[in-house]
């Protein structure tokens, strides 16, 4: 049956390469017999005792070996050219031994009747024992070091077999036109199939239903399976975050929403899948999680990412969806709930506003950058407080093997016109056409299935997209900041975007780049991508009324290095550029001691700033926001400039004499501490304060000494006293008084340093779900003023006004609207023209000398916005700059 007469109401005007742990292992007979049974608990428990493996957790893994050994394939070079950062097999099946991590009867997952991270490997290593089409591999692990399993199902594959898929794969996407008249490619190509589990912690029944139906496919007779698996890899991601589904949080083991972090990659459990992504190029993907009380699958509604090939990627999509609803609806899984139309939620028929696809931060919508179709599945039955109990996880078990076999039907009988959508998605993306956004103008001329074509309505309609012909990073004085530029290159080879350098000096747009800038070409199959990646977006603040999540993010404008789009798409590729497999060194350091200084503008900068400390170096920080190290300490220097990528030069007479004259500040180790989230503790680390120690109003009255070590306190959560905690604000006033600072992040920063009487002044807050990259601009003579940045992310916004006399404005939101690309409503007073023109960061110091310094952006956000964390870093040197 089809609901797609349900009709949406209209409403008005999305660095390095993780090594691959792969071990030798055996392979198996082809015609398995009868499968084992579901495993457990008990499984798991007898067979860590087998192994001799003791305690819990991640306490010593240890092995457990497989049956009979065969004579596999090593591992080698990566197969699939110079894209993906994983060592993938030379031959299927590949068989590893894997590690046994000892039973854990702790794991949340049983209160559910649901298999464990523990028991993963087990049942693995037993159905490789039964059965050639079947193969593991480790593609990372998780923040804990529990391993990441990809496994696959396919028929056996020699290696010559093997590396003509590889081919098949890098024609796709390097030589599209070539393969979309290869016809043994048509008939060869083993399309791929991909689902994923388990990025939510606490989400866990897409895990065990995918080792359901990966023990059919296993134990299935061959005569039932032979059409299915010669023409198709069919992957599965068991659990992307098995630390969270052992202790049934969502977040991964950092606190970090892993499903929020696919351009960011603080986590290692994104890295292990843009690189699975990237080593997949999977025809379709679903990825598993829960829980929305009926079934749903995307497509989403609007807002439509505008990178997006959507004329490609949605008429199959609903299409699919749509399938998927029929068969879950006959299945007539017992105790599954419809919704009252009879059928299943699908956004983009069914949600109007606030859940779309606009960022690419989520893992559906971040592998749709390669062509893939994909959903993010959300399964029905919640949770009975935190954990699920076995009936309701039953439930979603019995739902996500139907998602899981009806998508494998829908792309085995569709897949010859998706792979031809896949291959002119890549061909777009290399011809140096501009692209056409898909509106209701043109929705008549889309071939493929239809359904979708009548609920197309304006909200739908793609915003234009302006592609360059490249963005161009300059690495000359124009650079704000050598070491963020760096890492830019790394992040954007992470994400397999083709970087290259430069090698003769190049004038577009009336402005010359001198040779070694590095450029982002458009002429390159991701295209897509780094467009959406490096472009600044779109203010669609009146486009609808709510979004899922964050509405702008931009590596130009949020990541601290100079970048400008530059020429126009259809002009051509860039010439006079070579490749680059990593950024190039500007370490550098004269070779005479003496000393020497460099400039403290990125990230990596005040690492290298905070290990010289460490090691006893002697370090100043200029006003100018140079640093100067002494001679003494020049082998430390050049430690320093190896290690962290930093440009030392001999420092000017002036510069000397400024710290002679003692006109510069002196450093020494920062001892930091933080009220708040991962986002502060971890901008703390990335900017190499080590060990930062996490206070609360509760624990700092419990022992008011936990003061005696710190230097500085960054507050982004509430740090409120009452009676109860007055002790703790009588030892933090203390505290302060010594000359001791808070860095204050948003409406719970401005809060505390408020009520300690740090700063005066009438704040006006945005709405909670208001967030996009907004102007700003810095006053001479503030601490921000060197290496001064132009833009910040703000989420929400926080301005300031009506400054007491012992508080400065450091930093304003430009005047007018100064909202360049997001979302942001709101009245007059909270609005973005409330806050135009009014401070963004401020200030203070208390009468007894305490210090704060408050943002009203947020620099910390997700540690997205590295041009923030560096301002951070200015923040905190800036407060102790007296002490």
């Amino acid at each position: 049956m089809s609901l797609s007469s349900t009709r949406r109401t209209l409403v008005g005007a999305v660095a390095s390469s993780i090594a691959l742990s792969l071990a030798l292992a055996p392979s198996a007979s082809s015609d398995p017999g009868p499968g084992p049974g579901k495993g457990g608990p008990e499984a798991a428990a007898t067979a860590a005792a087998d192994a001799k493996g003791k305690g819990k957790g991640l306490d010593k893994p240890s092995k457990l070996k497989p049956g009979k050994p065969g004579k596999p394939d090593k591992p080698g070079k990566p197969q699939d050219g110079d894209w993906s950062g994983l060592d993938m097999p030379q031959s299927y099946p590949f068989q590893p031994e894997l590690r046994v991590y000892p039973h854990n009867p702790d794991d949340r997952s049983y209160a559910g009747n649901l298999i464990g991270h523990a028991d993963l490997a087990p049942r693995l290593m037993e159905l490789m024992a039964q059965s050639d089409r079947i193969s593991v591999q480790v593609v990372g692990q998780s923040s804990e070091g529990r391993d990441l399993y990809l496994v696959t199902l396919t028929a056996p594959e020699k290696k010559a077999e093997t590396k003509k898929q590889t081919k098949y794969r890098e024609m796709i996407q390097k030589d599209p036109v070539k393969a979309a008249k290869d016809k043994k490619l048509a008939q060869e190509y083993k399309t791929p199939v991909w689902f994923s589990s388990n990025i939510h912690g606490n989400e866990w029944e897409g895990t065990d239903a995918s080792m359901n139906v990966i023990e059919d496919l296993v134990n299935a007779p061959w005569s039932e399976v032979e059409d299915l698996l010669t023409q198709h890899r069919i992957y599965f991601s068991l659990s992307l975050n098995p630390d969270g589904r052992t202790v049934a949080t969502r977040a991964n083991a950092q606190n970090f929403d892993a499903n929020r972090d696919m351009i960011t990659n603080t986590t290692p459990e994104t890295v292990s899948y843009i690189r699975t992504t990237q080593e997949l190029l999977a025809l379709y993907a679903a990825d598993m999680h829960g829980y929305t009380t009926q079934l749903q699958v995307e497509p989403t509604g609007p807002p439509h990412g505008e990178n997006y090939e959507y004329d490609l990627f949605i008429p199959h999509n609903y299409a699919l969806a749509l399938k998927i609803e029929e068969d879950v609806v006959d299945a007539a899984i017992p105790g599954n709930p419809l919704t009252r139309a009879g059928g299943i939620k699908i956004p983009y028929r069914d949600t109007p506003s606030g859940w779309d696809d606009y960022p690419p931060i989520f893992t559906a919508q971040y592998a749709a950058f390669y062509g893939t179709l994909s959903s993010t599945v959300e399964l029905p039955m919640g949770r009975t407080g935190s954990v699920m109990t076995p009936a309701r996880a039953a439930i979603n078990v019995a739902v996500a093997e139907q998602v899981i076999r009806s998508t494998i039907e829908y792309v085995h009988e569709n897949s010859d016109e998706m792979l031809a959508n896949q291959i002119e998605f890549f061909r777009r993306a290399l011809s140096g056409e501009p692209k056409t956004a898909l509106t209701l103008e043109n929705i008549d001329a889309v071939p493929g299935p239809e359904q979708w074509k009548p609920l197309w309505d304006v909200t739908d309609n793609q915003d234009p997209v302006e592609l360059p012909q490249a963005y161009v990073i300059p690495m000359d004085g124009s650079q704000r900041s050598l070491s963020d530029a760096t890492a830019l290159v790394e992040q954007l080879l992470l994400h397999s975007i083709e970087v290259t350098q430069l090698n003769k000096d190049w004038k577009v747009d009336g402005v010359t780049y001198p040779k070694g800038s590095y450029v982002v070409d458009m002429a390159q199959s991701k295209r897509a991508l780094a467009n959406a990646l490096l472009d600044l977006g779109t203010d669609i603040s009146d486009r609808l009324p709510s979004m899922y999540d964050i509405s702008a993010w931009s590596y130009s404008y949020l990541w601290g290095a100079t970048v400008h789009k530059v020429g126009d798409v259809t002009a051509g590729p860039v010439k006079h550029t070579k490749p680059l497999a990593g950024p190039v060194s500007v370490a550098e350091v004269p070779k005479k001691a003496q000393h020497l200084a460099f400039e403290v503008a990125g990230v990596n900068d005040y690492v290298a700033i905070n290990d010289l400390v460490s090691e006893d170096a002697d370090v100043w920080l200029l006003p100018s926001g140079q640093a100067v190290v002494g001679p003494q300490s020049y082998s430390k220097a050049v430690n320093a400039a190896i290690e962290h990528d930093i440009a030392f030069r001999a420092a000017t007479p002036a510069e000397v004499k400024a710290v002679n004259d003692g006109d510069a500040q002196e450093l020494d180790e920062v001892r930091t501490a933080y009220v708040g989230n991962q986002d502060a503790r971890f901008t703390l680390l990335q900017l190499g304060f080590e060990d930062p120690v996490a206070l609360t109003a509760a624990s700092i009255t419990a022992n008011p000494a936990v003061l005696d070590d710190v230097d500085v306190i960054l507050v982004n959560s509430a740090f409120t006293f009452n009676s109860q905690t007055a002790a703790g604000r009588a030892a933090v006033e203390a505290w302060l008084a010594e000359g001791h600072a808070l860095i204050g992040i948003g409406s719970n920063g401005f809060n505390a340093a408020s009520a300690l009487g740090l700063v005066s002044a009438s704040a006006n807050t945005g709405p909670g779900s208001g967030n996009g990259i907004v102007k700003v601009e810095t006053p001479a003579g503030s601490f921000l003023e060197p290496h001064k940045q132009d833009y910040a992310f703000v989420y929400p916004a926080q301005s300031y006004g009506n400054l007491g006399a012992n508080t400065k404005a450091e930093q304003y939101y430009a005047e007018g609207n100064p909202l360049l690309a997001g979302h942001w409503r709101g009245t007059a007073t909270t609005g973005p023209l409330g806050a135009g023109g009014r401070a963004s960061v401020i200030s203070g110091e208390s009468a007894s000398g305490g210090k704060a310094i408050v943002f009203g952006t947020t620099p910390t956000f997700r540690t997205h916005p590295k041009g923030g964390q560096s301002q951070v870093g200015q923040a905190i040197f800036s407060v102790l700059a007296d002490d």
